[in-house]
């Protein structure tokens, strides 16, 4: 007789663990400001471990206009845990599209 699994686990996102690593970071972060915001996540701009976790920067589309060069854009940093959990996020600034980093300066 053959044993059928009850169920099988299929993931689409990255497993959690004990080991996210910084790509798996990266997506859960990106996938948590857009569930939290309920806009389109335009990249994540920072990957950094930190004592318990990661530091994730996501940089969000929070005002589309015409042409996009007028979009307003946040920079959004999250604190997550090992496992992935969000342990909390704030905006870090706001700025429109193509305005450059002010921190960068004249190179």
């Amino acid at each position: 007789m053959d044993v059928v699994p009850a169920r099988q686990e299929t993931r689409s996102e990255p497993e959690r663990s004990e080991d996210l690593t910084a790509a798996g970071a990266a997506e859960v972060g990106l996938r948590v400001m857009t569930e939290l915001s309920g806009k389109e996540a335009e990249a994540v701009t920072r990957v950094e471990p930190s004592d318990d976790g990661w530091l994730v920067g996501v940089e969000i589309v929070e005002d589309r206009r015409i042409p996009s060069s007028g979009d307003i854009l946040a920079l959004y940093e999250l604190d997550l845990d090992m496992a992935g959990d969000l342990l909390s996020y704030r905006r870090v600034r706001r700025y429109k599209r193509g305005s450059g980093d002010p921190s960068e300066g004249a190179r």
